[in-house]
């Protein structure tokens, strides 16, 4: 991330210093234009007045209605939400300034109504930080003109925040009104359904009845166990009772106690007993035929009739005649007792049977209390909550009928706008407000013409547009004359020392083709690299120079180097050499010299064969059998051969030539060449298939690159350095 900034600083940093004239060019112009800008308008005044906010309404608290309408809280909940903002924008608002514009009647220079876009200018709002302070400020050449248009702005919002709130607390007053009736329709019928369950289910305390039915049931309970155990009791006592009187039912009991009480019965049975006893006696004596016999048996069989008679109606039913129909009062008395018992058994049956019915109803009644219970609780509920949302809605009408006469506002003015006695602008301000503005125009003109600037200015901009590998940076060793925006070519180029590595062996630049010289060294270490074009986008960019400074640098290795001057267009290495160029390369490819007569030695080593006279079509004589055969008979005598040829806007030239030798270094100068060329010229090497060894950044401005310092400076770089590491300073960053 630091690296980063740092980066983004140099960058601009080096605008500012490419682009430092014009932009102070322009500076002094508008910094003077705003001063006599400043010096002709009216002075401008600047009244200003406060309002407070309150969080809640004080008389809204009182009352206990309005707090909610009128309190001073954001919608969103956040940290960074004031509502003093809020505020300051309903200030701000069309209706409230149109409001103020209409009763103060402000006019416009030209007479005309005052606009709402025109009086938000002159108009601020802001809040005063760790308070509810708004400040109202209004700036106009007329001092009382500003007062007056504070004081109204205030007066206007208060009565637009009454009247705002107001207008919220009568559409809730209406809100409500339609809303009692109904609550109070839901109460009623809530008590209905409460009060019939109530009735139907014959329910007057549940938790009280509760209480009742558990101690009944336990009481019933009781009663039964002590019931059966008397029904028990009598059972047994009858047994033995009807066990004495021989085994009889009880209703033959009764039957049997009744016929013994019974005089017409027992009269009935003694006479019937003397005829029996009679009949016995004569039947010792007499025939069961004789007519007295038949006699006694007649009046016998009379009275077992009325007997017959006598029981049933005594007894209820006809008994035999054989039952013994007199008892004693041992057995009369046990069939009393036997009587008695069997009554109180049926009724402790009669009553148990009773209790047992009654346990039932109680024990449902108790299993149904719960559910009953839960049912009156909900009917509770709902008629409690409509009762009160009944009374709550019935309480907020009559609140919201007082506080419509209410003031809800919840601002006030804690200072009035004083009319301003010293205008705001002060000679300082103009300085400062005059430096700013020019300040910004010139970064603004620096700005436009850097974009508009559309040439190579430094050499990252050059590794990331042409994408080649960089074997060389050279220095520009002389400080040219420049014009406005940049540097003279040809300035450039003049004063640029011609053979560095002769003239001056120790100095950068010559420490710079040294470098180049060990990198293309490094990359020829797998396959030899004899033939070499030098070439660049565009004119001018010093590949004349660079050919003619490496050739020296790589015969100074004991190596013998032919420089060939492919140039047939501006041919340039005749005058760097000084050699006559009366004979050259295009003689010797049409036949009219010989090789070894053009060449000349000009160093141990190093051979110059100039370019001769410029022929009519130079491209023709360059992509020619005789120029490819040259080559390669150069490539017999010689270690190395660099060829200089014309630039490649200029002609075809280069890619010809680069398609008969080894590789093709590429000349790149800031400055010089442009994007489009740069671009034109990179597509024409892919293209053409070219072997492109790498790019060499000529005429490097120290001051122009962000990393000079350090790869300038340093004279400790060895020649057997890679490129990696030669160009390392340039590759990392």
């Amino acid at each position: 991330m630091g690296n980063q900034e740092s980066s983004t600083f140099s960058k601009y940093w080096h605008i500012l210093q490419r682009r430092w004239v014009p932009g102070l060019g322009v500076f002094f112009p508008v910094f003077l234009l705003s001063l006599v800008a400043s010096s002709l308008k009216k002075p401008s005044y600047q009244a200003e007045g406060k309002l407070q906010f309150q969080r809640t309404n004080t008389t809204s608290t009182i009352t206990g209605f309005g707090t909610e309408v009128s309190k001073l809280e954001p919608v969103v909940q956040d940290n960074k939400t004031n509502p003093l903002n809020t505020e300051a924008e309903v200030i701000r608002s069309y209706p409230i300034i149109q409001k103020t514009i209409d009763r103060l009647n402000l006019k416009d220079d030209k007479g005309a109504a005052f606009k709402t876009s025109e009086f938000l200018k002159k108009l601020t709002v802001k809040d005063v930080k760790g308070t509810d302070v708004l400040q109202v400020s209004y700036n106009d050449t007329n001092p009382e003109a500003a007062a007056n248009v504070v004081n109204t702005l205030m007066s206007a919002y208060l009565e637009h925040n009454v009247s705002y709130n107001r207008s919220a607390i009568t559409a809730a007053r209406k809100f409500l009104e339609k809303q009692v009736p109904s609550a109070e329709s839901v109460v009623r019928k809530a008590e209905a359904e409460l009060r019939e369950f109530k009735e139907k289910n014959k329910i007057v305390s549940l938790q009280e009845e509760a209480s009742k039915a558990v101690q009944m049931l336990s009481e019933l309970q009781k009663q039964i166990g002590d019931i059966k155990s008397q029904i028990a009791d009598s059972s047994s006592q009858a047994e033995a009772n009807r066990q004495k009187l021989g085994g009889i039912t009880s209703q033959q009991a009764l039957t049997m106690t009744s016929l013994s009480q019974s005089t017409g019965v027992q009269e009935v049975v003694t006479e019937l007993h003397k005829i029996e006893l009679q009949l016995v006696d004569k039947r010792e004596i007499l025939r069961d035929t004789h007519p007295e016999m038949i006699k006694l048996q007649n009046k016998a069989n009379t009275l077992k009739g009325i007997l017959q008679n006598r029981v049933g109606i005594v007894g209820g039913e006809i008994q035999p005649i054989g039952l013994d129909l007199q008892q004693g009062e041992l057995k009369q008395r046990i069939s009393t007792e036997l009587l008695q018992l069997e009554s109180r058994r049926q009724g402790l049956v009669s009553q148990l049977a009773t209790l047992t019915d009654l346990e039932k109803t109680y024990r449902l009644r108790l299993n149904n209390l719960p559910k009953l219970e839960q049912t009156q609780r909900e009917l509770e509920r709902k008629v409690q909550a409509a009762q009160s949302t009944y009374s709550l809605l019935l309480q907020r009408l009559q609140e919201s009928r007082i506080a419509e006469n209410q003031n809800l506002g919840n601002a006030q003015i804690i200072s009035q706008a004083p009319t301003p006695d010293e205008p705001i602008s002060s000679p300082t301000m103009s300085y400062l407000s005059g430096a700013l503005l020019g300040l910004l125009t010139s970064m603004a003109t620096m700005y436009l013409l850097e974009t508009r600037d559309k040439y190579i200015k430094n050499i990252d901009e050059a590794k990331e547009l042409m994408e080649l590998t960089l074997l060389g940076v050279i220095p520009s060793f002389s400080k040219p004359k420049s014009s406005l925006f940049r540097p003279n070519n040809d300035e450039i180029e003049s004063l640029s020392p011609k053979i560095v590595v002769r003239d001056t062996p120790r100095s950068p630049s010559s420490e710079a083709y040294r470098m180049l010289r060990a990198n293309l060294k490094f990359i020829s270490a797998d396959k030899e690299i004899k033939v070499i074009v030098v070439t660049s986008s565009v004119a001018q960019e010093g590949k004349s120079t660079v050919a003619a400074n490496l050739a020296m640098a790589i015969a100074q290795m004991e190596r013998r180097v032919l420089l060939v001057d492919g140039d047939l267009h501006r041919p340039v290495q005749h005058n760097i050499w000084d050699l006559p160029n009366n004979e050259g390369l295009s003689n010797v490819i049409v036949g009219q010299s010989d090789a070894r007569t053009a060449i000349s030695r000009v160093m141990d080593n190093l051979y110059v064969l100039s370019s001769g006279l410029v022929p009519p079509s130079p491209a023709s004589l360059l992509d020619s059998k005789r120029m490819a055969t040259l080559i390669d008979s150069f490539r017999g005598s010689y270690d190395c051969i660099i060829i200089d040829t014309p630039a490649l806007s200029v002609g075809a030239d280069a890619a010809t030539l680069g398609q008969m030798a080894d590789g093709v270094l590429f000349v790149v100068r800031p400055g010089v060449v442009d994007v489009v060329n740069a671009a034109f010229a990179k597509d024409l090497l892919e293209k053409s298939g070219q072997n492109v060894l790498g790019q060499v950044v000529n005429g490097i401005i120290a001051k122009n690159e962000p990393y000079s310092n350090y790869y300038f400076n340093n004279e400790e770089v060895h020649p057997q350095d890679s490129v990696g590491q030669v160009v390392n300073e340039w590759i990392r960053h």
